[in-house]
């Protein structure tokens, strides 16, 4: 609890200044909701008195004791105010700040940390983990440090009126504390079991939601359900045992304190009668006991959510702490773009791909490369781009091994236009210009000319200003495809990679997307992965892919000379496009 507490104050880094004023608005808050009651009840004692004959009651008391009581009110509220003020937007900034740096972790990790890692566990971290510590976070520490602190003043004052009756006081607080120790360790206990649940579900959800077109179309919407219903009742069973586990400490905390309570206003009386407290002095005492623990009894909440909230912290440190790939890069600036493959092996977990894999390609020369599915194809423009870190061998662009680069300096040199192409759910404008923000419009429209996308665009309800959906789903495949190679001319960056740009478009579509392409590729470095002949036939030099291992090399006529693979792949290719239906 103590760790957690000093967690998220440490959490608070340049923000600590105004969490300690909200400390002390807090206290001054407490204090100015406890004081009308003593004013209050010290103003009943001095009628009882006047009416017993003891004193004379000053009638201005009554409308001076008001005016007080309202003042006090006031500034009740007013410290309130400068509390939430200073306290509750820590929480927001910081979470923002966390989530930012959490999406530029991300992309400086490996792409096989997303394998080892649900999409589900990360969403849940960023959305409910972090929206735990944004809501709960300050609040709870506000509970927790102004809570005792106010409580420390008050026992102390008590002591010095009364002793036995601070002591009472002091009783309660420590019974209390040791249950609110109990339902901690509870906490802390089912924590990450509650944000494992949490994490199926959203894994769950969005694999039910992906899911859903395969769904429809075999008609398995009852199958397709099982898992996010079994993922909904675990979820369940979790949270009503945890609550279950809570409530008993709970309750014995809340007991401790009114119990303390009434033992106080009890004492209080007896010292009255004996005469040790004056009649307004007691009064005062019997009014007080009933909210001097008001600042304790909401801390089983916080000693409830710190567990979840450290859990929470937890989960924020794995996310930014991630194996960085570019961890020792160097921001280089290249003045040639050959891409070298010396002695490659790599491989996704203990499943080998690339085997001694060597090539070079040439400054401004087209590769292409060819071979059968799984071969390895994609994974080498994979690793050209750092997406991952090879096992053995080295990969040198320009002269410097890849690991040499940050990120964003190596990928700033190289472009890539997928096969299955993904649009941001923004506008047309924003979804070329992602490559270059500051591009002008004159540049964008310039590159969705020579994509062939400009007419279809203008054609669209608000042009470039339109929003294409999830994924670019209102748009069709071709289209799609036309607006990420004008993203890819945007950018304008000296190495090209084509991952079968091509290879799920229809012929018309696939004129247009040539002559993008013929646009794209003009004085650049190309590394196109690629099944159509005429794709092929034009590369400067082809490499053939087999079983991850270069098995043959040269230009389209070489190898065609050439008994092997290549040769083969080609005349499959003739007659899989040659073929014809059969007649009758």
């Amino acid at each position: 609890m103590f760790k957690t507490i000093k967690r998220i104050i440490d959490w608070c880094g340049d923000f600590k200044k105004k969490l300690y004023i909200g400390f002390v608005f807090s206290f001054f808050s407490t204090w100015f909701a406890a004081l009308p009651i003593m004013v209050a009840a010290y103003t009943v004692g001095l009628l009882i008195e006047d009416a017993r004959g003891n004193t004379v009651f000053d009638r201005k008391w009554i409308w001076l004791s008001l005016v007080i009581m309202i003042v006090l009110v006031f500034l009740r509220f007013l410290f309130d105010y400068m509390r939430a003020k200073f306290q509750e937007t820590i929480s927001y900034e910081l979470v923002a700040r966390d989530r930012l740096a959490i999406g530029d972790a991300l992309k400086r990790v490996s792409l096989g940390y997303f394998q080892q890692v649900q999409t589900g566990n990360i969403l849940n971290s960023i959305t409910t983990g972090l929206h735990t510590l944004e809501n709960m976070g300050m609040r709870m520490v506000d509970n927790f440090v102004g809570g005792y602190l106010n409580f420390l003043v008050i026992f102390l004052c008590l002591f010095v009126i009364s002793p036995v009756v601070s002591l009472i006081a002091l009783l309660g607080a420590a019974v209390s504390f040791l249950f609110l120790l109990l339902v901690s360790n509870h906490s802390t206990k089912n924590a990450p079991v509650s944000a494992q649940a949490m994490r199926d579900l959203t894994g769950a959800t969005l694999e039910y939601a992906r899911g859903l077109p395969v769904v429809k179309s075999f008609g398995q919407g009852g199958a397709s359900m099982a898992a996010m219903s079994k993922a909904c009742r675990d979820c369940r069973d979790i949270c009503l045992k945890i609550e279950w586990g809570y409530t008993p400490a709970n309750c014995m905390h809340l007991l401790a304190l009114k119990i303390a309570s009434v033992a106080l206003g009890g004492a209080a009386c007896y010292l009255g009668v004996t005469g040790e407290l004056s009649l307004p002095m007691m009064l005062m005492f019997v009014f007080f006991s009933f909210g001097i623990f008001a600042g304790l009894e909401p801390i089983s909440d916080s000693a409830h959510v710190l567990g979840v909230i450290d859990n929470a912290m937890n989960q924020l440190v794995s996310l930014q702490e991630g194996s960085y790939l570019d961890l020792d890069g160097k921001d280089i600036a290249l003045d040639r773009f050959d891409v070298e493959f010396r002695h490659v092996d790599f491989g996704y977990d203990e499943r080998m791909v690339l085997k001694d894999v060597s090539f070079a390609i040439k400054e401004k020369t087209s590769t292409a490369i060819v071979g059968p599915s799984g071969s390895g194809k994609t994974t080498i423009c994979s690793l050209i781009t750092r997406f991952y870190d090879v096992n053995g061998g080295s990969i040198l662009i320009g002269g410097h091994d890849v690991k040499e680069f940050t990120c964003d300096s190596l990928l700033k040199n190289i472009s890539m236009v997928f096969q299955n192409v993904y649009l941001f759910h923004d506008t047309i404008r924003n979804n070329i210009c992602f490559g270059k923000p500051d591009a002008t419009k004159e540049e964008m429209v310039a590159a969705a000319k020579k994509a062939c996308c400009h007419d279809f665009i203008m054609a669209l309800p608000e042009g470039y200003d339109t929003v294409v959906g999830d994924g670019g789903g209102t748009l069709s495949g071709g289209e799609k495809q036309r607006i990420s190679i004008a993203r890819a001319m945007l950018k304008d960056a000296p190495i090209i990679i084509l991952d079968e740009a091509t290879a799920s478009v229809d012929p018309e579509n696939e004129h247009l997307i040539q002559t993008a392409i013929t646009e794209l590729t003009r004085g650049k470095t190309i590394i196109t992965i690629a099944h159509r002949l005429a794709t092929i036939e034009r590369a400067d030099q082809i490499l053939v892919v087999d079983d991850g291992r270069i098995v043959q090399r040269g230009t389209h006529q070489t190898l065609m000379q050439q008994k092997g693979r290549y040769r083969s792949f080609v005349e499959t290719r003739e007659r899989a496009e040659g073929w014809k239906l059969g007649t009758q």
